[in-house]
Parts: structure tokens; sequence; C-alpha cells
């Protein structure tokens, strides 16, 4: 009966995913992210790409095209090496491994918001990787007197920028200053959850490279703001990046061809790192004109990043039952998921500011957003 119950629910669920993708597919406005390509679009850009730069398939990384792109993303960030690894869970669950193995302490500190805490199973637990200690408050970055209220020796801490789960917020520059001088007084690795790092350092208004100094390891992703199919870098001390490797393999990661991975990065990371400054823009813009729409409340209230959340004064079913209404009536895409907020009867919404929103002219958003807040104030009526 159990297996029975779980299938059905599962498949509940896969269903309504499929039919909010094709919701979604059949709007002619979308507010979040970056244009969606099909499988078939991208696949025939990545070709293309590959005859016309001459790609051959690396061999468990060792290619000069994987090479290139490693190098040219370790010298973005200022570090002496770079090494791809298929998912951003294995390469920060092995870079704290290391960590708190050279620093003889298990012990990491890590936002209560971290993706290693919210998203990934307690496989630091779990798979015996290191133990984790919740720091800061759980609605703002922490801080380094935050760090100094902890009494054990930690083996590392780990920084996330922006930090996601709490609309995209980041230290303030000096703050971040604080928290790697911190490090280095106590003999501590400070790793950057840095998924979002590119968006982050448009929002600070520095170099990738000064945003990254102080941190012994990067860990940056290949499709979050790159727009790849997947795959992730770890940037670090060269010895420490040879180290991870080897973990890599340990633990099932060195997959014979990395190839596709790797063009659908290398294509367009020039691109899309240019448009980083722009999309704050944008979004600084955007944050602005929803000071005209009182029920669409944002956090923080001025943008840190490219990213931010927008809270709703209805619960987090009705808040989708008003989007797909506006999908079906309007062909307006608003958000993606929604997710119950600390208030009873209340929502919020996560909107990353991608090319849909930079090239979207001012008069259609405006007339999205008196579409969204319509809805909502007949819904609280």
């Amino acid at each position: 009966m159990t297996n029975v119950v779980t299938e059905s629910v599962a498949g509940a669920a896969a269903e309504a995913h499929g039919s909010e993708a094709a919701l979604r597919q059949q709007c002619t406005v979308v507010l979040p992210g970056h244009r969606q390509q099909t499988p078939a679009q991208t696949f025939a850009a990545m070709a293309a790409w590959c005859e016309e730069q001459g790609i051959a398939h690396d061999v468990y990384g060792d290619g000069e095209l994987i090479q290139c792109l490693e190098r040219k993303v370790a010298a973005l960030l200022g570090k002496e090496a770079a090494t791809f690894c298929i998912t951003g869970t294995m390469a920060q669950a092995t870079a704290l491994r290391l960590a708190c193995a050279d620093r003889g302490s298990r012990l990491v500190a890590l936002h209560a918001t971290a993706h290693i805490l919210k998203h990934e199973r307690g496989n630091h637990q779990l798979l015996d990787h290191f133990h984790a200690l919740q720091v800061g408050s759980p609605h703002r970055p922490f801080t380094a007197e935050d760090l100094a209220a902890i009494p054990d020796h930690l083996g590392a801490v780990s920084v996330e920028l922006p930090a996601r789960e709490i609309g995209g917020q980041l230290p303030a520059w000096d703050e971040l200053e604080a928290i790697k001088a911190w490090c280095r007084a106590h003999d501590t690795h400070l790793h950057m959850d840095g998924a979002r790092l590119w968006e982050a350092a448009a929002g600070m208004e520095r170099t990738l490279a000064d945003v990254a100094a102080g941190f012994d390891t990067v860990y940056v992703s290949l499709y979050k703001g790159i727009g790849g199919i997947g795959g992730a870098l770890l940037a670090g001390s060269a010895a420490f990046v040879a180290r991870a490797q080897e973990w890599y393999r340990r633990q099932g990661g060195s997959v014979i061809h990395r190839t596709p991975y790797v063009v659908a990065a290398a294509m367009q990371i020039d691109a899309r790192l240019a448009a980083m400054p722009a999309c704050f823009r944008r979004t600084q813009w955007l944050v602005d004109a929803l000071s005209a729409y009182p029920l669409l409340r944002v956090n923080p209230s001025r943008p840190h990043a490219s990213i931010f959340h927008v809270h709703l004064p209805v619960d987090r079913d009705r808040a989708l039952e008003i989007r797909n209404l506006i999908a079906r009536e309007h062909r307006i895409w608003l958000h993606n998921a929604a997710h119950h907020a600390q208030l009873d009867g209340t929502s919020y919404v996560e909107w990353y500011v991608g090319d849909n929103l930079l090239d979207l002219p001012n008069e259609q958003v405006h007339a999205a957003l008196a579409a969204w807040h319509g809805a909502l104030a007949k819904a609280v009526a």
C-alpha cells in the first residue's frame, strides 16, 4: 500500500509539473530568468559552435577546451587553478571535507539557509564529510562578530554570495573584509559558495578577483547565470585543486567526456558576464517600479544583486492560482515557484532578472505588474 501511495503522489507531482511547464510555454511574456531554448535549439547551437571552433572531446578532463575554461575562470577569480566538477554539491562537499582535514577540525560554519543544509539531503552528514554549525540570524548574512561567538575551532567557514534563500542579500563590503580577516587570524579555511558570484560581483560593483580575494576556495556554477546545461568549477591553490580532483574520482565524478557541459558554458560565458551589470541596473529599475504596487513587497528593500524576493498577501496555493490565472488569461508568466512565508496567509516568490526582463519594454513590465496587483487586490478584498 505504501508503494502505491508513494507512486500516486509522485505521479501527481509529475503531472502538475508538466502542466505548469506547458502553461509557461504558452505565455508570450515571461518575467523571471533567461530565455529558455528547447533541447534541439541548444544542441544545434552547441554543434555549430563546435564545428566553428574545431572542438574535440576531452578524455577524463584532459583536453584543450576544458583546460582553457578552467584556466580562464581561475584567472578571473585570481586563483592558481580551477577544476571542473559534475555538480556543485560534489564540489562543495569535497572542498569543505579537505579543508577540515587540513585544519584539524571537522566543524564548518554555515548560514542557516545555506544550500548544503536546505537542498542537499544531509549529504555532508550521511557521507561523513564534516559537521555543520549554523551561524548568525537566518534572515540576514552572518558577520565576523557572529563567527567570533562560536567558541570552537572551525575547520572552515562557507559564505554564500549572494544568499539566495534570503532574497539574494550580500554582506556589506567592510563586513566581508572583516570575515576574511577573522578567518586568516584563526587559521580557518574560507570557502565561497559562488553559485551566483557572477551576479554578486555586479551588485557589489567589484571585479570577480576582488570579491574572491581572501577566499581559499571558490565554487562557481556553469549554468546558474552562465546558462550552461550543468556542471561547476572549484578554484583555489593548485595543490588543493589536485587533491579535489582525486576525491571527485573516488566519489564517481570522473565522467569520461565533460565536453557537453563545457561547450554549453564556454560558448556564452563572455556574453553572460558582460551582461551582468546591465541585469543589475534593470533589477534596480524594477524594484523602483514595484513601489507603485503596494501589495508586492520586496526583500531586500534595495537589491543587492539581480535576484530578490517578492512577498505576497496570500498563501502559497492562492499565489500559484493567481499566477496560473494570469498566464491563461493574459499569456504572462509572473514567476516560477511560490513558497510559504513566516506570517500565516502570506507567501513569497523569487525573481531572478535575466534576459527576459532585460529586454522587455517598460510598459509591458508595468502591464504585467498591474495585472498581478489587481488579482491580489481582489483576493484580499
